[in-house]
């Protein structure tokens, strides 16, 4: 973050829910003061802990990658308007995720996560 954003006032993150994932892994990173430097622009932001949001951003980023970024555009100027008009018909039409992996399917799949029921 440090050479990514040097200059940046705020750095706002959309984390997912790993124990790793804490400011507490800045400070075995960086020295104290430079970590609590960093950790003061960081403005974080997790998902439901049980939520699926995080997925259904990833699968937006995945679409747009496909539909609008899929080409060589000529300027920053032309990614915005291009990034603009795709959401702004995206948003139109009201998208909505078809999410096929059932809780039946996660069970089957993750069995080894879930507790099986005493006898």
């Amino acid at each position: 973050m440090r050479k990514l954003y040097p200059r940046a006032d705020r750095i706002v993150l959309v984390m997912d829910q790993l124990n790793t994932h804490s400011i507490a892994s800045l400070y075995e990173a960086f020295a104290p003061p430079q970590a609590r430097r960093l950790a003061q622009k960081l403005e974080i932001h997790h998902p439901p802990k049980h939520g699926s949001w995080l997925n259904m951003a990833e699968i937006e980023l995945s679409v747009l990658s496909r539909q609008c970024l899929d080409r060589r555009l000529p300027s920053q100027d032309a990614l915005a308007t291009e990034a603009t008009t795709w959401q702004n018909a995206r948003n139109l039409g009201a998208t909505k995720v078809d999410w096929r992996f059932t809780t039946h399917d996660a069970r089957l799949k993750l069995k080894r996560l879930y507790p099986s029921p005493q006898m």
